[in-house]
């Protein structure tokens, strides 16, 4: 898409503020953040915030996370002295979930499980981003090997719109050095060997050596580990 090509070129040597800046300017009250409550939405959320303070930042709370995700969420609101924007699945579509495939059905197949992920986030995504034309994500490409070939800005075919990464090119040393000097709230369980946080049920920590996002769907080979929010 020829926007894409251009806004790539337009911002190839242009930091991180300087993106969300650009991005904030230009498409304001049409953008927002998609933050998971991870440290690197964390980084995103204090520059932004510092930034225009107005800013649509929102989060999926799946129904299955973990305490210490509701602990960041808290922390952030009297930090910076917002509300964050929850979005939750359907009622009615979660319980038909538990009715088909029970609780922890999610472990049975990787259909059920993305099933799962459709219902929990995929579905309240598609509402949050609804009347967007820009959303923000804290992808980095050293995160996964289904991440290697993303672009600082790219074309989201699944939910029609831009997509921006700013810290596509961070090292996950960047993050922490940038947390750390801005006391950004941070979800503990990073302090536990937890890299990579989402459902409570389909995260781990993970063992010295192990690649950062093999605490998600541990069970699951690398290649199928996204939850859909994110697609090539």
């Amino acid at each position: 898409m020829k926007i894409i090509n251009e806004l790539n070129e337009k911002l190839k040597d242009a930091s991180t503020l300087e993106v969300i800046e650009f991005f904030l300017n230009e498409y304001k009250n049409k953008i927002a953040l998609a933050s998971s409550l991870g440290a690197e939405d964390q980084v995103l959320t204090d520059m932004i915030l510092k930034t225009d303070k107005s800013t649509k930042i929102f989060t999926l709370d799946t129904g299955r996370l973990n305490p210490e995700t509701y602990d960041v969420m808290d922390a952030t609101n009297l930090k910076y002295s917002v509300k964050l924007d929850v979005y939750f699945p359907k009622l009615d579509a979660v319980e038909n979930l538990y009715k088909t495939q029970g609780v922890n059905g999610h472990f049975e197949s990787i259909d059920n499980r993305k099933n799962c992920c459709k219902i929990r986030k995929i579905e309240p995504l598609k509402r949050a981003l609804n009347g967007l034309d820009v959303w923000f994500t804290g992808l980095r490409s050293s995160q996964s090997i289904t991440r290697e070939e993303m672009k600082l800005v790219e074309w989201d075919e699944a939910f029609g719109l831009i997509k921006v990464n700013p810290l596509i090119n961070w090292s996950e040393k960047d993050v922490w050095d940038y947390i750390k000097s801005n006391n950004v709230p941070y979800n503990k369980l990073h302090d536990n060997g937890y890299p990579s946080i989402g459902c409570a049920p389909c995260t781990r920590a993970i063992k010295d050596g192990e690649d950062i996002r093999a605490g998600r769907w541990w069970w699951e080979n690398p290649e199928h580990k996204e939850c859909g929010l994110h697609k090539k």
